[in-house]
């Protein structure tokens, strides 16, 4: 199937986010697309996926017009899109979700048996063992990822629209995802991947299509960029240096902001003890299912411990809730930013206020105390918003990453612990939440980052800490320190 945009404009109320796009998707081939958040593309993908109507101009498949009346229309003519955020039913199982609103039918009884069969056949194809009857729920955020590629592949796609796949997968999930995207191409499968990890971009893709600003920029052959043209043509300026100058942290006798000693999370971690102080970036490596997020969750009280001492400055704390401890001084930043990080059918005020209500209610809430502070907060955190009026959902990606971390940061925490902070948003708003954990260091916080992303601990954090089956294997420190040991570390091979 090939799929062309012509001067596709698109507008919400007075913000108007796509400006006359032309571009066409060649049949058969995998095509990179590439853009800062903001740029227009999930907004581009959600129009051919007929989530949303334009507002102006037309698309085409194989040469005719096409108008969508809702992401039914869009799959019946072979238009299949991956959110980049989850779009499951957490109270359903995963077979229930991959066929919810294409039940299969035995007479006038749903076809249970042959729903979980083929559901299981396509967890196979996407590497996933586990049961179809599993509530999704129950699921990580990888294996969620991994539910919807399969829900996707049931659909019968001519043309996939992949976007951000690999946010939350290990190397070995991404492998086995790209050996599909191949054997799907040479099916005559048409695919738009959408990803900011260029590396990734570079290796599976063949030909990379580029957007700014809600404009069409560049189209080129992959094979004709380096990545760092790429993240040229992305930004529109010379690329500098991703993260920030490392500054060293303070020396003194005051005890760490944050002890951890002996924490135990049943079924996740077991015996862990680390410090961090204040001015120092801790980064936890790791691969998905070690434990890191869960040890968190036990901290914060979101999870039950079966033993361990936790101090915040050298004061002994008992935690029960994320509300207690955000009241002692530590915020958490979840990884999943649409599940738990935001309201996205809230405001932008709403969101900011929620986790420090109590400064703007006496007892009647101060709207205008509100929106002095997302004003400030807009301005502090490089927030790109139309209007201060708008709710969460209304924003990109990255937009929403620094709403929400502005949010965690509104109590003015003495700890910090930011899960996957940069998960799916692209390299310019990396850029600055790098910049922002630095700031936070240098004024006196001491701060958590878990990521996936092994460049992005070895650029940002003074000291590495990595995980395996639930064990602190190693706290290493970030000079000198190489990929390939994080790696042997993270799977007993050091």
């Amino acid at each position: 199937m090939s799929l062309a945009f012509h001067d596709v404009v698109k507008a919400f109320g007075p913000v108007q986010v796509l400006h006359g796009v032309s571009f066409a998707l060649k049949a058969g081939r995998i095509h990179g697309l590439l853009g800062e958040n903001g740029a227009g593309k999930s907004t581009l993908m959600k129009i051919a996926a007929g989530y949303e109507a334009p507002s102006g101009g037309e698309l085409r498949i194989d040469g005719q017009p096409v108008r969508f009346d809702g992401s039914r229309d869009a799959e019946a003519a072979g238009i299949v899109l991956i959110h980049q955020e989850f779009n499951l039913a957490d109270d359903l199982t995963v077979a229930q979700n991959v066929f919810l609103g294409h039940e299969r039918r035995r007479g006038l009884w749903l076809d249970d048996a042959a729903m979980r069969a083929e559901t299981a056949a396509l967890l196979s194809e996407v590497g996933l063992a586990i049961d179809p009857d599993t509530r999704v729920r129950q699921l990580i955020v990888a294996e969620k990822q991994l539910v919807e590629i399969a829900k996707a592949l049931g659909r019968k796609a001519r043309l996939l629209i992949m976007d951000e796949p690999t946010a939350t997968l290990t190397p070995s999930e991404t492998e086995r995802l790209f050996t599909l995207m191949t054997r799907l191409k040479a099916e005559g499968v048409t695919i738009v991947y959408i990803s900011h990890k260029l590396d990734e971009v570079e290796r599976i893709t063949d030909e990379v299509i580029v957007m700014r600003d809600g404009r069409f920029v560049a189209r080129q052959p992959t094979a004709a960029l380096t990545r760092q043209q790429m993240a040229q043509l992305m930004v529109g300026r010379e690329w500098s240096d991703l993260f920030p100058p490392r500054q060293p942290v303070p020396l003194g006798d005051a005890p760490p902001r944050l002890s951890v000693q002996g924490l135990s999370v049943p079924g996740w971690a077991s015996d862990v003890s680390f410090d961090v102080r204040a001015g120092e970036i801790l980064g936890f490596a790791g691969l998905v299912g070690a434990g890191r997020t869960e040890l968190f969750e036990g901290v914060l009280g979101l999870r039950p411990r079966s033993a361990g001492r936790v101090a915040l400055d050298g004061r002994e704390v008992r935690i029960g809730s994320p509300r207690e401890a955000a009241d002692l001084g530590l915020t958490y930043l979840s990884e999943d930013r649409k599940g738990k990080g935001l309201h996205v059918a809230f405001g932008l005020a709403e969101n900011l206020t929620l986790m420090a209500l109590q400064r703007y209610a006496h007892p009647w809430l101060r709207s205008g105390a509100e929106r002095a502070a997302l004003q400030e907060a807009v301005t502090a955190f490089g927030i790109r918003t139309g209007s201060l009026g708008l709710r969460a959902s209304a924003l990109s990606g990255g937009n929403q990453q620094k709403l929400a971390l502005a949010k965690v940061l509104h109590p003015k925490p003495c700890v910090v612990v930011l899960d996957e902070p940069t998960r799916g948003v692209d390299i310019g708003a990396k850029r600055d939440i790098y910049a922002l954990i630095q700031r936070l260091a240098v004024e006196g916080h001491a701060v958590v980052v878990i990521s996936s992303e092994l460049v992005e601990l070895m650029g940002v954090c003074h000291r590495v800490a990595v995980m395996r089956h639930g064990r602190l294997q190693a706290v290493l420190p970030a000079e000198g320190l190489s990929e390939e040991l994080l790696i042997a570390h993270a799977t007993g091979t050091h």
